[in-house]
């Protein structure tokens, strides 16, 4: 008998992409179609136009959040070392917060109301302004609250544009096709972030459009760029997939409070049905928001405590998409091969391992962030990747889109544990470099909530 947790292999080829593949259970499908949720079949048109979307998201993720401002904005022009990294961890912390609150209803509410692509848009552009007005922040101890207020708002709007758009992966792919189209789309996401990592190195740090860089123009200019490179790509997405009609909107509309009471039954109906299920996205939440911190806070690590510049810190960045682009796609015919737990797991011990490495080490220079640093991005991407198959692979047939909006909640849910261990080790040690131990921290607690897990926990045939 086979492993549940294996399926077998399939071609992962362009011309695979969009290619409508037949059932293997006429029951599955007929669950899967009663949802409303999950066409027939599909088009490459829909799907290269839903990938462009993450390729534009790269900006905020890569040139934003990680490799760029966020670098910028704890230079030591925005205030002494340790003190700034920690307040940039607050600020997180406390948007991660307000995520927790609001995340777990607002992709229900925009289902429901049948907007979800409406609201996609919203945010998206509400990030995409965010992102221009980081431009009038300074280097100056006085702008550092504006940065923070600005980088912490741009999070959880990108956070709720993010629902909207993982919800809308079953309307553009197959039950056979999904597993390929949301690797498309990671993998658009990761090229992204090269493409324009390399325009924002060479055009403005590195002065070849022949900018001025006094008062921190290069590094303002460029998220002028970034914020024209999200608003662009986020177009297409918005003109060739159709707005959601499917099963949610056929559920009864309630009040803003009424939808957590809604939350708390669909929760208690996974639970009843499916408790493995449960456990692994409470498992998941959690290492997967230290992946989160690894990237977040990398480029900050790089810069304060191995003296990298923001040129050397864009190439480290450019390296490490490399890298972990190459990864998840290597590591995902060893899925298929071995399951996506143990993926997983190997996943968590080398990233603990790195991780380690780059505390202990901290003391050898940069070639300590260049092998343990670009170990760490090794792992992440896999870790990503099989988490979704793995999830995949143990849900009822029928409630796709349900549990994978709560994969999406509760991953939102906790997105304030790194950035408030990485602020609580660096507060109490003043060093930036203890932050690395509040990352490690919740990876290892990440593991040790996954190791019970069982994989392979897939009820047939229920709708």
């Amino acid at each position: 008998m086979s492993d549940p947790d294996r399926p077998n292999a399939e071609a992962h080829t362009p011309e695979n992409l969009a290619r409508v593949a037949p059932a293997t259970s006429t029951d599955t499908l007929a669950a899967l179609g009663a949802a409303g949720d999950t066409p027939a079949s599909t088009s490459r048109k829909r799907v290269i136009a839903w990938g462009l979307w993450d390729w534009g998201s790269a900006s905020f993720n890569a040139v934003v959040t990680t490799f760029v401002f966020a670098v910028y904005l704890t230079s030591s022009s925005f205030g002494p070392e340790g003190t700034v990294e920690a307040q940039l961890g607050w600020a997180l912390a406390a948007a991660g917060l307000l995520i927790a609150l609001l995340a777990p209803v607002t992709g229900q509410r925009s289902d429901t109301s049948g907007r979800r692509k409406l609201w996609l848009a919203v945010n998206t552009y509400i990030v995409v302004g965010i992102t221009l007005a980081l431009f009038f922040v300074q280097p100056d101890p006085s702008f550092l609250w504006l940065g923070l207020l600005l980088l912490a708002a741009g999070n959880v709007f990108f956070e709720f544009a993010g629902v909207n758009y993982n919800a809308m992966l079953t309307q553009v792919s197959t039950p056979r096709s999904i597993g390929r189209v949301s690797g498309f789309g990671w993998g658009m996401g990761y090229v992204g972030g090269i493409v324009l990592l390399l325009i924002v190195y060479f055009g403005f740090i590195q002065g070849l459009f022949g900018l001025p860089s006094d008062n921190g123009l290069d590094v303002r200019l460029s998220m002028i760029v970034a914020a024209v490179w999200f608003g662009l790509f986020a177009l297409p997405v918005l003109f060739a997939v159709p707005e959601y009609k499917g099963a949610g909107t056929r559920r009864e509309k309630v009040g803003f409070f009424a939808s957590y009471a809604r939350l708390g039954r669909d929760i208690a109906h996974l639970w009843r049905d499916s408790r493995q299920t449960v456990w692994f996205l409470l498992a998941s939440a959690v290492f997967r928001d230290g992946l989160a911190g690894v990237f977040t806070f990398g480029g900050v690590l790089a810069a304060s405590v191995f003296g990298f510049s923001a040129g050397e810190v864009i190439i480290f960045a450019i390296a490490a998409n490399i890298v972990a682009g190459i990864s998840t796609i290597a590591v995902g015919s060893l899925d298929d091969r071995i399951g996506a737990k143990p993926v997983i797991v190997i996943a968590l011990i080398g990233l603990i391992v790195s991780g380690s490495l780059v505390f202990f080490l901290h003391d050898g220079g940069q070639i300590v962030f260049w092998t343990a640093g670009l170990a760490l991005t090794l792992f992440v991407g896999p870790a990503q990747s099989a988490s979704r198959t793995f999830l995949a692979r143990s849900i009822p047939p029928g409630r796709e889109g349900e549990v994978f909006g709560l994969y999406a909640t509760t991953g939102r849910a906790v997105s304030f544990l790194a950035p408030t261990m990485f602020a609580i080790f660096v507060g109490i040690s003043g060093e930036a470099y203890f932050g690395i131990l509040g990352i490690v921290l919740v990876l290892l607690i990440g593991l040790l909530l996954l190791l019970p897990v069982k994989a392979g926990q897939r009820i047939a045939d229920r709708a």
